[in-house]
C-alpha cells in the first residue's frame, strides 16, 4: 500500500512539474518581471543557471534556484528597491545576492569573468556577455543556461554531457583546476553524482594539482566534503578506483571508507539511509583518535563533533561489554534513547563483518520492541523523607537512579535510606 502510494505521488509530481514548472511560480515572476523592467523586450538580462537547470533537465526535484543577471549588485539594489523583494549581500564582491521573497530564497549572481586567479580566490569584473561568463565556469554542465519561458541556453554543450553522464572540465583541465583548486572536489562530487567516467588525461592533470588544495581554506573544503557525503549515491565512489583514490589522498582520515561498501549487500534501503554524522562515524571511528583529528583539523560544527565522539565511548563501551545489546539492552537503551541506539546498531552492522541484514533488522526491532522505565524517584520524594531542597538533591537523585538501573528498575527501603545517608 505504501509503495503504490509512493508511486502515486512521483506520478502527481511529474504531472505538477509538466504543467506548473519551477519558473512559472509566481515569485520568480515577479522576481523577472521587476528585472526585465525598463529593458529591451528581447535582451536576454537574467537566466537560471546550475543546479534548477541541471534537474530540470533531468527531471529531478528542484530545492536551491540561483539565477545569473547581466546587472550588478548595485544596479540590483536599486531594481528591488521599494519591493516586497528583500536584497542580501551575501558575496557582493563576487557579484551574488540573495533575494528573499515570500519565505524563499533565490540567489542572484552577476555575469563575471576572471582577471586573476591564485588557485583560492579569484579577482573578477562584471560583464553582460553570457558566452564568456560560460567560459569561466568549471563543468559544462554548470554552463547551461534556461530563462524564464524555459528556453535552454547552452554554449558549452552541456546538456549533452548531462544526458550521457558525463562530467567535463570547460577548455583545458589543468587551466580550470589551477584557477581554483577545489574544483578537483567539485569534480569529485559530480563524478559520483552522475556516476561519470573520466578520461586518462584529466585524471592525470587532477592528480598532479593534488597539492594545491591543502593550500584551500578548511572552511571551503568541508562545505564541498559535506556535499559529497549529503548524495543519494556517494556509494558510486567505492566504483571508481582512480577517483576513489584521488579522494582518500584528499582525505586520509576516512580510514574506513570501504566498510560503506556493505550497503550494496542490503535488502531494505530504507534502513541504510544514513545520515551524514552516521557516514562519517563509519569512516572516520577506530580505536585512535582519528575522528578528533579530522573535527579539529576541519573544525567541523560542534553537533557533529558531540555526536561522532558520543558515538567513539559507544563504541569503546560496546567493545568491552558482551552484554551491551542482549541482558545490558534494556538498560542503555534507557541511559541512551532508541534513537542512538538504532544508530549504534547500523553502526555496528558495518564494523562487524560477520553482521548480517537480518541480525540489523532484528536488533532494529528489538531495541523498538523494548518498554522503557520510568524513574519512580524526584525532588517531592526526597522530600517526603524530610530532606530540604538544597545542592544534594540532584547528587541523591543520581546516585538513586544508578541502583535503580542496577537492580533491575527496583530499590528496596533499606537501599534507599542508605544512599540519602551517604550525601547527608
Amino acid at each position: 500500500m505504501k509503495k503504490v502510494e509512493t508511486n502515486l505521488k512521483n506520478i502527481l509530481k511529474k504531472v505538477e512539474n509538466f504543467f506548473y514548472p519551477f519558473y512559472k511560480s509566481n515569485e520568480l515572476k515577479l522576481i523577472f518581471n521587476i528585472l526585465k523592467k525598463d529593458q529591451p523586450k528581447n535582451k536576454k538580462i537574467a537566466m537560471f543557471v546550475g543546479g534548477c537547470v541541471r534537474k530540470y533537465i533531468l527531471k529531478e526535484n528542484i530545492d536551491d534556484i540561483d539565477i545569473a543577471s547581466i546587472f550588478t549588485p548595485a544596479e540590483i539594489q536599486n531594481k528591488f528597491k521599494n519591493t516586497e523583494v528583500k536584497v542580501i549581500e551575501t558575496g557582493v564582491e563576487h557579484g551574488t545576492v540573495t533575494l528573499l521573497l515570500r519565505g524563499k530564497k533565490f540567489e542572484l549572481t552577476t555575469l563575471r569573468k576572471d582577471n586573476k586567479t591564485d588557485g583560492r580566490h579569484a579577482e573578477v569584473s562584471f560583464i553582460d556577455d553570457w558566452n564568456e561568463d560560460s567560459k569561466r565556469r568549471d563543468f559544462t554542465i554548470n554552463a547551461i543556461y534556461m530563462d524564464d519561458c524555459g528556453k535552454i541556453y547552452d554554449p558549452q554543450n552541456g546538456v549533452k554531457d548531462l544526458k550521457n553522464g558525463k562530467v567535463k572540465f570547460i577548455g583545458d583541465p589543468d587551466s580550470r583546476i589551477k584557477e581554483d583548486y577545489l574544483r578537483i572536489i567539485r569534480f569529485l562530487r559530480f563524478s559520483f553524482q552522475y556516476d561519470s567516467t573520466t578520461d586518462d588525461f584529466t585524471l592525470e592533470k587532477i592528480k598532479l594539482n593534488l597539492n594545491g588544495v591543502k593550500y584551500l581554506s578548511k572552511e571551503r573544503v568541508y562545505n564541498e566534503l559535506v556535499k559529497i557525503l549529503r548524495l543519494k549515491n556517494f556509494i558510486n565512489i567505492l566504483k571508481h578506483k582512480n577517483k576513489k583514490e584521488i579522494f582518500s589522498i584528499i582525505f586520509p582520515e576516512f580510514k574506513e571508507i570501504d566498510l560503506l561498501g556493505k550497503l550494496n549487500l542490503t535488502i531494505n534501503k530504507t534502513v541504510m539511509n544514513l545520515d551524514l554524522n552516521l557516514k562519517l562515524a563509519i569512516m572516520l571511528i577506530d580505536e585512535t583518535n582519528n575522528h578528533e583529528y579530522f573535527c579539529h583539523k576541519y573544525k567541523v560544527p560542534n553537533i557533529t563533533k558531540n555526536k561522532l565522539n558520543n558515538f567513539f565511548n559507544l563504541y569503546k563501551k560496546l567493545n568491552s561489554d558482551t552484554n551491551f545489546f542482549k541482558t545490558n539492552i534494556k538498560k542503555n537503551i534507557y541511559i541512551f534513547g532508541k534513537v542512538i541506539m538504532k544508530d549504534l546498531a547500523v553502526f555496528m552492522y558495518f564494523k562487524n563483518n560477520k553482521s548480517s541484514q537480518k541480525d540489523l533488522n532484528d536488533l532494529r526491532e528489538k531495541i523498538e520492541k523494548v518498554e522503557i522505565p520510568i524513574f519512580p524517584y524526584n525532588g517531592d520524594f526526597l522530600k517526603t523523607k524530610g530532606l530540604e531542597e538544597g545542592k544534594n538533591f540532584g547528587k541523591i537523585l543520581k546516585k538513586l537512579e544508578e541502583e535503580w538501573l542496577n537492580n533491575n528498575y527496583r530499590l528496596n527501603e533499606d537501599k534507599i535510606v542508605s544512599v540519602i545517608k551517604q550525601f547527608n
